[in-house]
């Protein structure tokens, strides 16, 4: 068996685990040097592009809260950092491209220093 083969067996599946987790994004770095009139919409893009390298899914949806955290200082000024809880969960839509999506949405946070990504306990 050659090494490819070996790794091609030995890979995780992400259909079993269904997680919530928070994490702390610092967006900054992904505007800086942008354009003013594309802060906020490349925020969005470089957080979608985020959970979907963090949770292994293709299908990524914002929670209107944290569209609306985006936005609340306009198109030029995005907040630095952003806490937020994404969740993979399974479709059960029939005709559903994917089987799993995950969900980001906004958690309010008084202060971002000492925080690190948490894994949240589903009821």
């Amino acid at each position: 068996m050659s090494a490819k083969q070996s790794t091609k067996s030995n890979k995780r599946s992400t259909l079993s685990d269904v997680v919530t987790r928070e994490y702390t994004v610092h967006l900054h770095k992904h505007v800086h040097s942008r354009s003013f009139k594309r802060r906020t919409p490349c925020a969005i893009k470089a957080l979608k592009e985020f959970a979907k390298k963090q949770m292994g899914t293709d299908d990524v949806r914002l929670d209107p809260s944290l569209n609306k955290q985006l936005w609340s200082r306009g198109i030029r000024s995005v907040p630095h950092r952003v806490r937020v809880r994404i969740s993979r969960k399974r479709n059960d839509d029939e005709d559903a491209k994917f089987k799993l999506y995950s969900q980001i949405s906004f958690v309010s946070v008084p202060s971002f220093k000492g925080l690190e990504t948490t894994v949240v306990d589903d009821e």
